[in-house]
C-alpha cells in the first residue's frame, strides 16, 4: 500500500542559475516517498544523501524575488506580497484581521518547535504573532528528527500554521496532532475524524483545514463498488455542517491522478481524493501567481502545474451534490472538484521558516495545495469576523457568488487555457467560468470576504 502523501510540495535548486531537481524524502518502510514538505530550497549547500533522501540546509534569510530569479529560476514569495495579491490590507486597515475566530489545523505528530518557528515569521515580516494551542489526540510518539514520517509532517504543520496565520494574523489558531500518521486507505483517518468531532462539539474552531487526502480507489471495498470505508468517516464533516464551522481540504498534487509518485503514474486514470471530494467539505485547488517585488500581478493568476499539478475531477463515490446543479455540464453526475483556489505554485512558492530539523534550520521555498487550503482557512476566518458569525458550509455561497457579478463578488475567474496534466495523465483545462483545474477561480479578498458573509447560510 503506497504511502500517503501530505498536499505540499517543494523544490532544490542544485546551481546557481538553474532549478534542477525536487529534493524529496526518504520513503517511510513499505511506502513511498513523501512529497510534501520534503524538497527545500537550499541556500548553502546540499549535504550528502542520507537513507534514500537528501537533507538540506535552509536558507539563513529569505531572498528578494530577484535573487530568487537569479538563483533559482523561479519566484518566491513572502506574506506580504500574498497580501498585496489577494487584496487583503483594506481589510486589515478596517480591523478585519480574524480576531475572535479561530482556525484548527489538524496533523499527524506536528512540530516541537511550531511557536517560535511562528514567533520567528512573523517578526521577519513585521506581523503581530499569534498564540498556537496545541491539542495532542491519542499517542503522540516524541518527535524523530531523524524520522522522515516525522519530518515531513512537522514540515507540513508548519506551513499550515503560518500560511493560515499570512492571512488570518488576529486568528487563534489550533493545531491538532494526532498519533497515527494518515496513510492511503483508511489509517490513521479515524483518529484525525474523531479529534475534529471533539472538537466541534465542544466549539472548539470556526474552519477545520486539512492538507491530506486519500485517493477513493485505496478504501477498503472500492474495487466491489462499496463505499462503505469512507462513509464511515463522514461522522466529522456532517457534526461540523450542524454546528455551522467550515471544513476544508486541499484538492491535491498529483493533477487529475491524484497519485502519481515520483513521477511515475502509478494509476494512469482519473481519480479523486477524500476529504477532498466530500461534498461537505470545500475542496481547495491551486494556482500559480505572477507578481512583482511589491506583490502586484505582472498577468492573471494560471493554473498551479509546475512542479506538480493541482488535484481536481469527478468523484467516484459521491454524486453531483444540488450546489453544484449549476456546473453540471462540466461535472456530470459525480461531485466535481476543486471549488476554489489559492497559491499553490513552487514557482511562485512561499517563504516558510522552520527549525525543528537541526540539519535544515531556516528559510524554505514551498507549494502545493497544502499552502492554498490553509491560506484560504485565513479568508473564511476574516469573513467569519466580518459578518459576526460562522459562514458554515459554504458551497452555496460560492457558486452563487460565482455567477453573479466579479465587482461585488469577489471571485476571480482563472481561465488562461492551460490544464492540471501531470505524470502523463491528462488533466482538466482553465476556461471561462467553472472548470475542474481551479474551480470556481480564486479570490479578491476585499470585495469576496463580505460578499461570503453576506451570502452565507452560516450562524
Amino acid at each position: 500500500m503506497r504511502r500517503f502523501r501530505p498536499r505540499s510540495a517543494a523544490v532544490a535548486a542544485a546551481g546557481a542559475t538553474a532549478l534542477t531537481a525536487a529534493v524529496l524524502t526518504a520513503a517511510p518502510a513499505g511506502g513511498a516517498a513523501a512529497s510534501a514538505p520534503a524538497a527545500r530550497v537550499p541556500a548553502v549547500k546540499a549535504v550528502p544523501a542520507v537513507a534514500g533522501h537528501r537533507l538540506v540546509h535552509g536558507v539563513s534569510s529569505p531572498l528578494t524575488l530577484a535573487q530568487c530569479q537569479a538563483q533559482w529560476g523561479i519566484n518566491c514569495y513572502t506574506p506580504l506580497q500574498y497580501r498585496q495579491a489577494y487584496d487583503l490590507n483594506p481589510l486589515y486597515r478596517a480591523g478585519v484581521t480574524g480576531k475572535g475566530r479561530t482556525i484548527v489545523i489538524v496533523d499527524s505528530f506536528g512540530s516541537p518547535t511550531i511557536q517560535h518557528d511562528l514567533d520567528v515569521y512573523s517578526a521577519q515580516f513585521g506581523i503581530k504573532s499569534s498564540k498556537v494551542q496545541v491539542v495532542r489526540w491519542g499517542d503522540v510518539p516524541p518527535f524523530d528528527p531523524t524520522n522522515p514520517d516525522h519530518t515531513g509532517w512537522a514540515g507540513e504543520s508548519t506551513l499550515d500554521v503560518e500560511m493560515a496565520h499570512a492571512v488570518a494574523p488576529d486568528a487563534k489558531i489550533v493545531l491538532v496532532e494526532t498519533g497515527v500518521a494518515e496513510t492511503e486507505g483508511v489509517v490513521g483517518l479515524p483518529e484525525m475524524m474523531d479529534a475534529e468531532k471533539y472538537l466541534v462539539d465542544h466549539n472548539v474552531g470556526d474552519v477545520i483545514t486539512q492538507s491530506f487526502g486519500a485517493t477513493e480507489n485505496t478504501f477498503p471495498g472500492f474495487d466491489k463498488g462499496d463505499y462503505s470505508s469512507i462513509q464511515g468517516l463522514r461522522y466529522a464533516f456532517q457534526d461540523a455542517a450542524r454546528h455551522g464551522v467550515t471544513v476544508l481540504a486541499s484538492s491535491g498534487d498529483d493533477g487529475a491522478t491524484d497519485a502519481v509518485e515520483d513521477g511515475s503514474a502509478d494509476y494512469p486514470y482519473q481519480v479523486n481524493s477524500w476529504p477532498s471530494a466530500d461534498p461537505l467539505v470545500t475542496s481547495i485547488g491551486g494556482t500559480q501567481l505572477h507578481l512583482d517585488a511589491a506583490g502586484d500581478r505582472t498577468a492573471p493568476d494560471s493554473v498551479y502545474n509546475d512542479y506538480g499539478a493541482g488535484g481536481g475531477g469527478r468523484s467516484h463515490v459521491f454524486a453531483r451534490p444540488s450546489y453544484q446543479n449549476g456546473v453540471r455540464k462540466t461535472v456530470g453526475a459525480q461531485r466535481g472538484t476543486p471549488d476554489i483556489s489559492m497559491a499553490a505554485a513552487v514557482d511562485g512558492g512561499a517563504w516558510v521558516y522552520s527549525s525543528y530539523d537541526p540539519t535544515a534550520t531556516g528559510w524554505d521555498v514551498y507549494g502545493g495545495t497544502s499552502e492554498a487550503s490553509p491560506l484560504f482557512s485565513g479568508i473564511v476566518a476574516l469573513a467569519d469576523q466580518f459578518g459576526g458569525h460562522r459562514v458554515g458550509d459554504i458551497h452555496q455561497a460560492l457558486y452563487t457568488l460565482a455567477k453573479g457579478n466579479p465587482k461585488f463578488s469577489g471571485i476571480v475567474d482563472v481561465a488562461d487555457g492551460t490544464d492540471n496534466t501531470y505524470g502523463g495523465v491528462p488533466g482538466y483545462t482553465a476556461v471561462k467560468g467553472y472548470d475542474m483545474a481551479t474551480g470556481v477561480g480564486s479570490v479578491d479578498a476585499l470585495r469576496f470576504v463580505p460578499a461570503l458573509a453576506l451570502t452565507s447560510r452560516g450562524r
